[in-house]
């Protein structure tokens, strides 16, 4: 009758929270969820990396680059993307080769790092989403690139 755990209602909570939005967003907004996914499941494994618990830690870093690989990457449009979209996909590569040697090595300096890549990348996508409708995405990305001084 009741409930054994309440992290197992909270997380029943999360998913259905997670189930709608991803029901009712755009593109867009799908992208920003994935970011933000990648970004909860890192700050995880530093925290359970922190408290030496190895297995969920495992499971997080998994966690970030799956939705880095299945969910980022595979969401680029190489053939209307160009050279941005190439790049995009050798920055993914990079990041989830990273995260793998973090693992191994139970280093927080590279969580940290891939987490800061994806922060700056999820900014540059928020601003995106603030250009004018007649903007297209390539070249907002671009300009917000340009503007930030990257070098993707």
């Amino acid at each position: 009758m009741f409930i054994e755990s309440p992290n197992r209602a909270i997380k029943s909570y999360q998913a259905v929270g997670v189930e709608s939005g991803i029901a009712s967003a755009d593109p867009h907004k799908l992208v920003l969820m994935l970011f933000e996914g990648a970004q909860q499941a890192l700050d995880c494994s530093k925290l359970y990396m922190q408290q030496n618990n190895i297995a969920a830690k495992g499971e997080m870093i998994s966690k970030a680059i799956a939705i880095i690989d299945h969910g980022l990457k595979a969401s680029l449009d190489q053939s209307s993307g160009g050279e941005l979209a190439g790049r995009l996909s050798q920055l993914y590569d990079y990041m989830t080769t990273r995260l793998l040697k973090a693992n191994l090595q139970n280093d927080v300096a590279i969580i940290e790092e891939i987490s800061h890549l994806l922060e700056e990348l999820h900014e540059a996508w928020m601003e995106i989403g603030k250009q004018p409708a007649a903007k297209t995405v390539a070249q907002a990305a671009i300009d917000v690139a340009s503007n930030a001084g990257a070098t993707v």
